[in-house]
């Protein structure tokens, strides 16, 4: 029987469970939920890799007017998210399918989407130390979904004008734009993602336009961290309810 964790997010309006043991999502999807916010009501949303569905509870709860999709490939994480989104009472706005993105056809979504968010594997599949728990190793690798897959599904399921937003290492920047263009969805706002000041950055967030004209915004770095450790005020404001 899978050993769960309990944590809460919004002083309590979010409640979600994930494994003790295996994958757990970080403070990237934090990010990203924040980075994807802004989404108008009756637009339909489809995160891929949805984990444990932390990124669909999250915009559920700041945008109660939209519809989400999460596709899971792993089976277990797919039940938790499944069992999230009925523990929190979103089943009316939050469906979650176990299954490979790359089957993923518009008829599951009934048609095209306004808008995708992904949190996908950082590592090449044969680049560095491969986790021996196949649920972590799947889930930071790309074992089962390589980046070329993922912008070919994002740019199949987007409609015109679609909005793509992603959570990526800083050292893969060039990867993902030559993807993201490669999927016919234009790169329009990046933001660099650094530890603490002075630091380079670790991470990117970009936002994409399916079929977007050329031109991107680079917006000022996001700061995690104080020089105490603690949080930045920006980045607590993501967990203010």
């Amino acid at each position: 029987m899978m050993e769960l964790t309990h944590d809460t997010f919004f002083s309590g309006r979010i409640r979600i469970s994930q494994k003790k043991y295996g994958y757990r999502f970080s403070i990237d999807a934090i990010l990203l939920a924040d980075w994807a916010r802004d989404l108008k009501p009756g637009l339909k949303v489809l995160d891929l890799g949805t984990g444990c569905g932390i990124i669909p509870l999250i915009l559920g709860y700041r945008c109660p007017e939209i519809r989400i999709y999460g596709v899971e490939l792993q089976a277990e994480p797919a039940k938790i998210a499944a069992f999230n989104v009925k523990n929190n009472q979103m089943e009316d706005r939050i469906r979650i399918f176990c299954m490979d993105m790359k089957d993923l056809r518009q008829d599951v979504t009934s048609g095209t989407v306004g808008c995708v968010v992904s949190n996908p594997p950082y590592r090449r599949a044969r680049s560095g130390r491969v986790n021996p728990d196949s649920e972590r190793a799947v889930a930071r690798h790309e074992i089962r979904i390589d980046l070329y897959q993922l912008l070919a599904t994002a740019g199949r399921m987007l409609k015109k004008s679609g909005s793509f937003f992603v959570v990526y290492p800083a050292e893969r920047l060039a990867d993902m734009i030559a993807q993201m263009r490669g999927a016919d969805i234009e790169p329009k706002r990046l933001r660099m993602v650094c530890s603490k000041g002075g630091e380079g950055a670790k991470l990117i967030l970009i936002k994409g336009v399916k079929g977007g004209r050329p031109g991107i915004a680079v917006e000022p770095p996001l700061i995690i961290y104080e020089d105490d450790g603690s949080y930045t005020p920006e980045v607590t404001e993501m967990f203010a309810p």
